[in-house]
């Protein structure tokens, strides 16, 4: 018998359930020790259903990203727990095993079945970037790897709670296999009390409301979501549009890697191939499936940013994934840089979307986290690791210029602040600046790109790794905008300044004390024809030093200089 609920109260039930899962994501960003979860919030919690794995609510300080691939990582625990068959209350599984559950190895999993007067309602997930889980390189981005073991330690779905008991053994391996025990422990930690604190929620709001009614309102949650998205893909005109882009290369081999979509709308359905992107590769660009997934799910609630954050959402979307793509590499293929892939797939879907819609999409936003990791030992012998990501211009839209030094548009994450890094690493950021000239020319322009530098203060022989992108294929403008500038990483030598060889991704660079790395980060794709821009916009830019008189003249035209007289 379903449970008939009404408006009101689906409301209120909606926005409870939000609250829950906003509360788990606070908890761990609180607790967590390293600054990828506390203070970039990398990050997320969510609620998932009993039998699917479905994704029923996700917090909205969370990466987008998890929403869809945590759906696979429950899915993965409801199958190895009916396989065993021994499912019980207090439960907790842990898993970072990117090919089941999506994104890289770095990412560890924490599932919990909730129960209700004895019953499996549903399932608590807790999702975390750890700083280091063993690995060749510290950090974990190996932009040399070949296979997964070179990435991480790899650890499949394991109860770490059995019952309410703890498996320490299982926390003396994870312990055992870190740089960092401290950080991990404490990031262990801060995941498990916000799955408690889930818990705790969730008793009081079903013993408000019932376990009906509530189970009623996820139900109804996902059918809305889905009739919503019906209703905007029915506004919009049937058709295809295809768009292609490339990454530069895997890593290994010096060869661009395509990325090709085409979307197709019919009536209220969406189809999105794509057939035609590049095999699996040697490195570490590859992704998993329900990676792929998620990323066509990311980039379909940015183009319908109303649309709530449950599975319902993709009902009527296909998403077409061929065979032997590196966006399904079975394991143990590489997959640490999946970042990159996926801010590449939504490009696509962007510049595709953009035939269709061109008042909903925005132009290529820089397209790279820029992975960067230093690594070495103090002056008194203690090790240490700094990774971190570095930010830069989103591509410009219909309405307004892009913004500038955003984070990528995978995440709702920060970027952690130089003050935190500089207070826990034995660095200086000798720049933290916006990058002139790196914006995309539009009617509304990209946002700036960034420029950092850091400078190593403590010990000799530190050494940096970088797995990044974009520094041969700019990011793309829309509707007649224009390209922004390429990623540029350079790196301080006895003899003076390098590049990569292979431009966006390195290992094993070695600094000494005293010497500096150094990103120029991309801006934004401009939107619309630059001739459209207003001369008073062009004026401002020079003014404010984001634009060189030069460039302005060869993007824009010598109009502006009539208005600064």
């Amino acid at each position: 018998m379903t449970t008939e609920i009404d408006p009101i109260t689906l409301a209120v039930l909606a926005g409870r359930m939000e609250q829950i899962a906003d509360e788990m994501d606070a908890t761990l960003f609180r607790a967590a020790f390293n600054p990828i979860i506390a203070e970039a919030h990398d990050a997320s919690h969510g609620l998932y259903h009993a039998v699917s794995g479905d994704t029923l609510v996700q917090g909205k300080s969370g990466l987008p990203i998890f929403v869809g691939v945590m759906s696979f990582a429950v899915k993965a625990v409801i199958d190895k727990a009916a396989k065993n068959g021994d499912l019980e209350d207090g439960d907790i599984y842990i898993f970072n095993d990117a090919h089941i559950g999506g994104t890289h190895l770095s990412d560890m999993r924490l599932v919990r079945p909730y129960f209700h007067d004895g019953k499996l309602f549903c399932y608590l997930a807790s999702v975390g970037h750890w700083h280091d889980v063993g690995g060749a390189v510290p950090g974990n981005y190996n932009p040399a790897a070949t296979d997964a073991f070179q990435e991480a330690f790899v650890l499949p779905p394991v109860r770490l709670v059995k019952g309410g008991e703890t498996q320490t053994d299982i926390i003396e391996i994870l312990m055992r296999n870190t740089r960092l025990p401290q950080s991990a422990q404490g990031d262990l930690n801060g995941q498990l009390g916000a799955l408690d604190l889930g818990v705790r929620r969730m008793d009081e709001l079903l013993a408000e409301y019932g376990a009906d009614t509530v189970r009623a309102a996820l139900d109804a949650l996902q059918d809305r979501a889905e009739a919503l998205m019906r209703a905007e893909l029915s506004d919009l005109p049937d058709g295809r549009w295809e768009a292609t882009d490339y990454l530069d290369n895997d890593g290994i081999t010096d060869t661009p890697l395509a990325i090709k979509v085409a979307l197709e709308i019919s009536g209220d359905t969406m189809t999105l191939d794509f057939d035609g992107t590049a095999p699996r590769c040697a490195g570490p660009v590859n992704i998993a499936l329900p990676t792929a997934v998620a990323t066509a799910y990311v980039a379909i609630k940015h183009i319908f940013p109303s649309l709530p954050a449950n599975a319902g959402v993709m009902r009527p979307i296909n998403v077409k994934i061929p065979d032997g793509s590196l966006l399904c590499a079975p394991f143990p293929a590489p997959v640490g840089g999946y970042t990159e892939t996926i801010l590449r797939m939504i490009d696509v879907i962007f510049t595709a979307a953009a035939g269709a819609a061109p008042d909903r999409v925005v132009a290529n936003a820089y397209g790279t986290i820029n992975a960067l990791s230093i690594s070495g030992k103090r002056d008194n012998g203690q090790p240490w690791v700094m990774f971190s990501f570095y930010g830069g211009g989103h591509g410009g839209s219909a309405e307004s210029d892009g913004l500038n030094h955003g984070n990528a548009p995978i995440s709702t994450a920060t970027i952690p602040p130089m003050e935190i890094l500089e207070a826990a690493y034995p660095v200086m950021f000798k720049q933290w600046a916006l990058r002139p000239d790196s914006a995309g020319a539009g009617m509304h322009r990209g946002g700036m790109g960034a420029t950092y530098e850091i400078e190593v203060l403590e010990g000799n022989g530190a050494k940096a790794f970088l797995f990044g992108e974009r520094g041969r294929y700019a990011p793309h403008g829309v509707a007649g905008g224009g390209d922004a500038a390429l990623n540029v990483f350079s790196y301080e030598q006895d003899d003076g300044w390098h590049h990569p060889p292979m431009a966006s991704k390195m290992v094993g660079i070695r600094l000494e004390q005293g010497q500096s790395v150094r990103l120029d980060t991309p801006g934004g794709g401009g939107y619309g024809a630059p001739s459209d821009r207003a001369p008073e916009a062009v004026a401002r830019d020079v003014a404010a030093g984001f634009l060189s008189p030069d460039k302005a003249d060869t993007d824009y035209g010598p109009a502006w200089q009539e208005v600064t007289q």
